[in-house]
């Protein structure tokens, strides 16, 4: 009998530990010295944080190539209508040069216990947006990190893409703010992703979510109240370019 107990506190411990909030830094951990938003920099400070994900922008280049930067613009250059050479010759603020998803990935390999949060920019048509989606989701595979990504869209076509074309077990969540959580079951998505003002203004979503079995991302949180908001609402992460209030609040 005591070690049934013993068993049964040790699940609720765990399932406790699992429900708390979750931090994922938003374009990485870039608020350290020397490092910016969606640099290699930014994504090994949010490993070395031991953040729950690190979230990043995917962009293809004129010529194809998948890159790291939130766009459209790279210094004076329309990251979707430029050739990668002439954007990698453009160094970012602090020094280092614009990264691949290549690198990105072989970064996250380093230290998966950080999961990778992919956000596929919009593109100007479907079958680019297909074609990047493909490409995105075979490059992943090639680094055998199909467990450790995941997905998020503000385009709905990139989300039924992801779905469509992913792994079983695929995670994606929907960042536009425009659908409710059933829609969302309905489609096949994992979760919602959506702005703070959003949630604010729609708090039985989050409920609603949980019945359902989708998780609740809240971004992009800074504010100390607002992060607070959050916590108290028991959303599953939030994305934020302030991860040590958050953990402070959360007591890590």
């Amino acid at each position: 009998m005591k070690k049934i107990l013993t068993l049964a506190l040790c699940l609720v411990a765990s399932t406790a530990v699992f429900a708390q909030t979750q931090v994922i830094a938003h374009r990485g951990f870039h608020a350290t010295q020397n490092s910016v938003r969606n640099s290699l920099s930014a994504l090994k400070h949010a490993q070395d944080l031991g953040a729950y994900g690190s979230e990043c922008d995917i962009n293809e280049t004129k010529d194809g190539v998948l890159v790291v930067v939130h766009g459209p613009m790279h210094g004076e250059y329309v990251v979707q209508e430029t050739d990668y050479a002439t954007l990698r010759a453009k160094a970012l603020e602090n020094g280092e040069v614009l990264p691949t998803l290549e690198e990105y990935l072989e970064q996250a390999k380093k230290n998966t216990r950080t999961k990778l949060i992919i956000e596929i920019k919009d593109h100007n048509t479907p079958s680019r947006e297909t074609r990047v989606v493909k490409n995105v989701l075979a490059m992943v595979k090639k680094y055998k990190l199909d467990n450790d990504v995941e997905y998020i869209a503000f385009r709905q076509h990139v989300c039924d893409e992801l779905i469509a074309y992913g792994p079983k077990g695929i995670k994606v969540a929907y960042l536009n703010g425009t659908l409710t959580p059933e829609y969302c079951k309905d489609l096949g998505y994992t979760g919602i992703d959506y702005n703070f003002s959003v949630m604010q203004k729609n708090p039985q979503w989050i409920k609603e979510c949980k019945d359902l079995g989708l998780t609740v991302n809240v971004w992009t949180v800074n504010n100390p109240e607002q992060i607070k908001w959050c916590i108290d609402q028991k959303v599953d992460y939030i994305t934020t370019d302030n991860p040590l209030e958050v953990n402070r609040q959360l007591g890590k």
